[in-house]
C-alpha cells in the first residue's frame, strides 16, 4: 500500500465531486489515503465550486 499523491487525491476528490467516482477508486482511497487530507480538499473544492457559481451570477446580473 502507497500513499496516494497530492494529484490522486485532487482526481479522486473531484471525480467524488462531480458524481464518477468508482466503487473500487472510493475503496482504495478509504484503505490507503488519510482522511484529514480528503476533507481538506473537499473544502477547498466546495469553496472553488461556490466561488465559481457567485462569479458567474453576478457576471450574468450585472
Amino acid at each position: 500500500m502507497s500513499k496516494p499523491t497530492i494529484i490522486e487525491i485532487v482526481k479522486s476528490v473531484f471525480a467524488a465531486f462531480i458524481g464518477v467516482q468508482s466503487n473500487a477508486n472510493r475503496q482504495k482511497d478509504f484503505t490507503e489515503g488519510s482522511l484529514k487530507t480528503y476533507i481538506v480538499v473537499g473544502i477547498l473544492f466546495t469553496i472553488a465550486f461556490i466561488a465559481t457559481l457567485v462569479f458567474v451570477v453576478s457576471a450574468i446580473l450585472g
